[in-house]
């Protein structure tokens, strides 16, 4: 069972993750989505809110703040404001020139009943809903920082 999202895939002694809260094989389904959407490239840049959608979802002990942080501003501008995942990129790259101090984040309690395993098993056509949707439910898991989020969006960014 993956220790991030909670999902349990058949074991193949994959290494767990360095660098999110996530087993081996949970991460070789999320690297399977990101080739999918590479390869499939769209002027929205899709593939920014799975990364925000898995690194929220993933953050635990051994995951720096700052990438816990933007998964969470990522989501919050994806869900509420509706940016394009291009345009979270961007945002991404204005915050990072402000080399602010991201604080630790307690990760939700709440158990996840959509993950990166769900949007790659969702057939083609129908993948960019799944993929919003699963952002949208990672979004709200961590109600508890929504307050923080915006605050930091609205004090930090020139376009929320």
């Amino acid at each position: 069972m993956c220790p991030g999202c909670g999902v349990n895939l058949p074991n193949q002694n994959l290494a767990p993750s360095d660098q999110y809260h996530a087993s081996g094989e949970c991460l070789q389904i999320y690297h399977e989505l990101s080739a999918i959407f590479i390869m499939n490239p769209d002027l929205n840049f899709r593939t920014q809110h799975a990364v925000d959608a898995y690194g929220a979802q993933h953050s635990g002990s051994k995951v720096k703040n700052i990438r816990t942080a933007f998964s969470l501003i990522g989501l919050y501008l994806a869900v509420e404001r509706k940016y394009t995942g291009r345009q979270v990129q961007q945002a991404h790259m204005e915050l990072a020139q402000k080399n602010l101090k991201w604080s630790s984040f307690i990760e939700p309690t709440r158990p996840y009943t959509l993950t990166v395993a769900d949007v790659l098993g969702t057939a083609e056509e129908k993948r960019n809903d799944m993929l919003m949707a699963w952002s949208k439910h990672v979004w709200e898991i961590w109600e508890d920082y929504h307050e923080w989020t915006r605050n930091i969006c609205k004090s930090n960014l020139k376009y929320v």
